[in-house]
């Protein structure tokens, strides 16, 4: 595969083997990254000085951490592979920076706790998703509903406080993102059968990116709902 114009596989099996392995592959890399950032900014009096604790520095990772993601998104089929992978990485660093107040606010039992059980419901989702004969792209239509309606809860505890509504909102996140991973991982596969035989190796590449990509997100979003939910239990 030396030139781009080489399609990757010729068999759908290998070749969507192939792909899904790429994008866990890039995700694990994802994830690695952002928990190495993550504690080492915890532990620097800097990161916690001018980025954590100052708004503006605040408001400027968290843009930068949106501008990654849709430009990755909606450009990703004309970058070049490097700066894709480079954009990646980009955004799993400072993902890392911002999490890594959660070293801060809650025990470190509780945050093993919740990231044991998000890395056995994500696994447990996307082996339904990989080996399931049902079709779920019907879902995608419910899942951004519910991701809008969970948005706007998420919105109105900032202004009534309720440990009730948190905790149910938690739960609802959860569910939420368990199923934007069955429905992600197949997304994969339909790329697959999309591009078929033609797709080229820079092609697989980039798909194996934006699958990281997205896989990435709904792990971090059920680790973090898992982590308020573990957090008021300990509470109580």
């Amino acid at each position: 595969m030396t030139n781009n114009n080489l399609t990757v596989y010729k068999n759908t099996i290998e070749r969507e083997n192939s792909l899904i392995r790429n994008v866990y592959l890039f995700m694990t890399a994802g994830l690695a990254l952002t928990a190495l950032v993550a504690w080492f900014a915890s532990t620097n009096e800097a990161v916690l000085r001018y980025i954590l604790l100052n708004p503006f520095g605040s408001i400027i990772l968290v843009v930068a951490q949106f501008a990654i993601v849709f430009f990755l998104s909606s450009r990703v089929e004309n970058m070049r592979t490097g700066s894709a992978i480079a954009a990646f990485f980009a955004y799993s660093a400072l993902t890392g920076i911002s999490l890594s107040s959660i070293f801060i606010a809650y025990a470190d039992l509780t945050i093993w706790h919740a990231f044991v059980t998000a890395a056995l419901m994500f696994v447990g989702c996307s082996v339904y998703a990989t080996f399931t004969k049902r079709n779920v792209a019907r879902w995608g239509s419910y899942l951004v509903m519910g991701l809008w309606g969970l948005i706007v809860a998420s919105l109105v505890t900032l202004f009534f406080r309720s440990g009730f509504l948190d905790f149910i909102i938690s739960l609802v996140g959860v569910v939420l993102f368990m199923g934007l991973t069955i429905w992600d991982t197949k997304r994969i596969v339909a790329m697959n059968q999309e591009y078929g035989a033609e797709m080229t190796s820079t092609e697989h590449t980039k798909l194996g990116i934006i699958g990281a990509l997205n896989l990435y997100l709904d792990f971090i979003n059920i680790f973090l709902y898992l982590l308020r939910i573990y957090a008021a239990s300990d509470r109580d």
